[in-house]
């Protein structure tokens, strides 16, 4: 008994839903129908009207002469002057045609044709189409009939709608709260009534209410997916597995909805739902499996219709959605001893995100805006996952897979057709922006110390020599920015001078960032591509960089080794100072015959630069703080180096000078 009234009252309220919708579209339908009849009667009274007056004219031009004849009681028309006649010939000059009035053109807003038999009439010639200009008065009376009818019409159906399901809603909780309705009913009527709302939503796209019926396909979905919950979680109608079943085919359901309509709105719905579900029915526990599982499908196949119907806002939502997840499960339940199955989510997921991007990139080589974001952020959230994992127990593996992640990054920029669009440009920067970072990162990952130093010099001279090649700025730049790095971590970061003179991890490493510096210097005077002057001032910039490293490289080479000298009666600061003099000296000479014999200007001013420094240092710290003996010695030496600068400026003066006068 219970249960036939249960029926009933379902049923009942089936009619309250269903039936005032219904009701309602109907009127709107022959309220439509109407309107077409009043403008489908007023045609047809324009084209009688219209008739008439075709009639009208036609007679009047059955009334007109034929060509050559006279009207009776008119004088005939005095021949026109013609010019002689040709010997033999007779010409008799054609008579004048009557003027006929034009009648006044028929009030239609389109041309009027005729068969085209009917050749002798003047209407079959074609017509100048024109339309009667409406009053103010009827274009502001139109405008308002527009306002009304889209308040009328419109709006009020929707609020209608909107306070129907209120109404619905207030009373199944009415119902529920006097306990009319027990479990079983409650979830078959939310069931019933989520079911109702996909072939609603149909029968309204038919009729040309198409954001309406995707919002009424969403509140369908919302109902179904609740409506499982409810019975699963609440009332324990059924396991969490038949819960979660459903829910797919829900998801599912919706999806196909959004395929079959070609609706973006209806397909972030559907993965709003799948999104939900692991939400929905989670009990708490760790289930990693089956929720990376499910993740990794819903995913997938969203991924793969959001690339089918070119849909751009399905990929940045499933990626936030899949991250949420991962880290979420990552806080509460992530242990070492998990560490393959989640390292294979995550790659699993990486390339999930990935493979798509790539894909159209080969296929058009451009992306959407949305899809750069995604491809970044997919890139460095794996680097991140795989950074917590593995470090430090397993630096080979993380280093070898930011290596892979670099070549696959590399491989792929190289697969993206080249187009001359700043899309097609972003995409290769992003990709090959991405390959060198990974490929840089690789480096601090495997490598301590002085090693990732020279290894970033290293690969900044040889980025400059590439970007130099293939004529590409931003090689020639990331090699710069990979040389501030390495100029940041030798003043930053302490290197050991060790006991060896010169053979040591200090003097070693700056040396050979030096030799790095140098080297990119050198690549960009011997190759062909052309320079700006501010790239090549840049160059220039790190060559003088270059020279002083290895002069402060052998400047703490020389003072450590006259810092551990023994005690032989000699004072240390004192030849330490000297031997600095002396060291400076040298390599100001060193530079000046370098300039000279290579014919560079830059390698002479350094030189004087030099020697100007060696000026200021006796005059103002060896005169103060030096004594006799090692004053005697500094003062002696740069009086003579600077005597030899001058006389060899001098005698290059005065041989420029014979071959001007020669």
């Amino acid at each position: 008994m219970s249960s036939g009234i249960g029926l009933l009252i379902l049923l009942v309220l089936a009619l309250l839903l269903v039936g005032p919708v219904l009701a309602i579209a109907a009127f709107a339908r022959v309220s439509h129908l109407n309107s077409l009849g009043e403008q489908l009667s007023r045609l047809t009274a324009r084209l009688y009207d219209l008739e008439q007056r075709l009639a009208a004219l036609d007679r009047r031009v059955h009334s007109l002469p034929t060509m050559g004849e006279v009207p009776p009681g008119q004088p005939a028309p005095p021949a026109p002057r013609a010019a002689a006649p040709a010997e033999g010939a007779l010409l008799e000059p054609p008579p004048a045609r009557p003027q006929v009035p034009s009648p006044p053109p028929p009030p239609v807003s389109r041309p009027v044709t005729h068969p085209p038999g009917d050749a002798a009439s003047p209407l079959s010639q074609p017509q100048t189409s024109w339309t009667r200009p409406s009053s103010p008065t009827v274009a502001t009376a139109r405008g308002d009939t527009d306002v009304e009818e889209m308040i009328a019409g419109r709006w009020l159906y929707y609020v209608g709608i909107l306070a129907l399901l209120f109404a619905v809603a207030f009373f199944l909780k009415y119902a529920f709260d006097n306990n009319w309705i027990g479990p079983r009913g409650r979830v078959g009527i939310g069931v019933l009534l989520g079911g109702a709302m996909f072939p609603l939503s149909d029968w309204l796209l038919h009729r040309s209410y198409r954001y309406f019926s995707e919002g009424i396909t969403g509140l369908g979905s919302a109902v179904l997916y609740l409506s499982i919950w409810a019975g699963w979680h609440y009332y324990m109608l059924f396991p969490q597995a038949v819960a979660f079943a459903v829910m797919i085919v829900i998801t599912a359901l919706t999806a196909a909805v959004a395929i079959g309509r070609n609706s973006e709105r209806i397909a972030v719905l559907a993965l709003a739902g799948g999104m939900i579900t692991p939400l929905l029915v989670s009990t708490g526990q760790n289930q990693e499996v089956t929720l990376f599982t499910y993740l990794a499908i819903l995913g997938a196949g969203m991924l793969a219709i959001s690339f089918w119907r070119n849909w751009k806002w399905i990929a940045p939502l499933e990626f936030i959605g899949t991250l949420v997840y991962f880290w979420g499960w990552y806080a509460d339940f992530y242990f070492r001893y998990e560490l393959e199955t989640t390292l294979l989510f995550a790659t699993i997921f990486f390339a999930l995100f990935a493979v798509l991007p790539a894909v159209r990139s080969a296929r058009e080589g451009e992306f959407q805006g949305a899809e750069i974001a995604v491809m970044i952020a997919n890139a460095f959230n794996y680097l991140l996952a795989l950074r917590l994992m593995l470090w430090p127990e397993f630096r080979w593996g993380l280093t070898l897979a930011v290596l892979l992640l670099a070549t696959a990054h590399l491989l792929a920029e190289r697969a993206t057709p080249v187009k001359d669009t700043h899309a097609s440009r972003l995409v290769h920067t992003a990709y090959a922006g991405l390959a060198l970072l990974f490929a840089t990162l690789a480096i601090p990952i495997r490598l301590d110390g002085k090693w990732i130093t020279i290894a970033w010099a290293v690969e900044g001279a040889l980025l400059v020599w590439s970007g130099l090649r293939i004529r590409s700025t931003t090689l020639r730049a990331a090699g710069i920015v990979l040389f501030g790095i390495v100029a940041i971590r030798l003043a930053v970061v302490p290197f050991h001078p060790g006991p060896t003179f010169l053979l040591n991890e200090r003097f070693l490493t700056m040396a050979v960032c030096a030799a790095c510096w140098l080297s990119a210097f050198i690549f960009a005077r011997r190759s062909n591509t052309e320079l700006n002057p501010a790239s090549t001032q840049v160059f220039y910039v790190i060559a003088v960089a270059a020279n002083l490293l290895f002069l402060a490289a052998l400047s703490l080479e020389v003072w450590d080794l006259y810092g551990r000298l023994p005690s032989l009666g000699i004072d240390r600061s004192l030849a330490q100072n000297l031997a600095l003099s002396v060291l400076w000296l040298v390599y100001a000479l060193v530079l000046l015959t370098g300039g000279v014999i290579k014919k560079s200007a830059a390698l002479r001013w350094q030189a004087l630069a030099l020697l100007g420094v060696m000026v200021v240092k006796v005059f103002f710290f060896d005169l103060s703080f030096l004594e006799r003996f090692y004053r005697i010695v500094s003062f002696f030496l740069l009086g003579l180096v600077l005597m030899l600068v001058s006389f060899f400026y001098q005698r290059g003066v005065s041989a420029r000078r014979g071959e001007k006068g020669s």
